[in-house]
Formats: C-alpha cells, sequence, structure tokens
C-alpha cells in the first residue's frame, strides 16, 4: 500500500500595524526609538523623506541605532560605525548578524511599523 504525506503549508507569522508617531516627529536625515510589541525599533527618516524601521540596537555591543547618523539608505551605528542597509537590516561588516527590518507606512500624518505578534 502507497501512503502519501502531505505537508502543510508552514504557518504565517500574525503581522500587526502599530501607530508610533506622527511624521513630523522624526527630523530628516535622523531616527526615533519606540517600543512596539515588546521590542525597541528605530523608525528613520532619510534626507529624502522616505522612512524605515529597524531593530533598536545593534548586535555588536547594543549601540542604540536610533541615535546613528542616515547615510543614504543605510543607518550607521553610533559605536562602532557599523552600516545597516535600511530595508533588508543586511550589516556591511562580515560575521556581525543582521537586524531586523520592518515595514512602515504613512496614513494621514501617522506613521505606522508592522511587527509580528
Amino acid at each position: 500500500m502507497l501512503t502519501l504525506q502531505v505537508k502543510k503549508p508552514a504557518a504565517r507569522p500574525m503581522l500587526r500595524r502599530v501607530p508610533v508617531c506622527q511624521e513630523w516627529d522624526i527630523p530628516l536625515g535622523l531616527g526615533r526609538s519606540f517600543e512596539v510589541g515588546g521590542r525597541l525599533i528605530a523608525v528613520f527618516k532619510s534626507r529624502e523623506g522616505v522612512l524605515f524601521a529597524l531593530d533598536g540596537l545593534c548586535p555588536h555591543k547594543g549601540g542604540p541605532l536610533a541615535d546613528g547618523m542616515v547615510v543614504g539608505r543605510q543607518v550607521v551605528c553610533p559605536l562602532h560605525a557599523y552600516r545597516y542597509e535600511a530595508h533588508t537590516g543586511a550589516c556591511d561588516s562580515p560575521g556581525l548578524c543582521a537586524v531586523g527590518a520592518y515595514p512602515v507606512d504613512v496614513e494621514g500624518d501617522t506613521v505606522f511599523v508592522v511587527v509580528p505578534e
């Protein structure tokens, strides 16, 4: 007798869209930290006005990424100058872990970050 095993699709994580601030609360080229869903998230605004969000702490030494400089589409950690890509969280330093990157959108003037529940 032939037994067929059917794999169930992996469960998708539930996502939550959380309001964090007003758009004008984040100046061009800077970031601000917010606690979102029990985690520290840093929301940045590039000099071109593009909003993006990353984990709030650098995995190297726990540097507060919201205090870092926004350079193009990267954030530079204020402690040791590691760079993190805005939309992927990838780090430019070999061997250092990426940080989480989160979708951001604006409705009216309110900035929302989308995080897993």
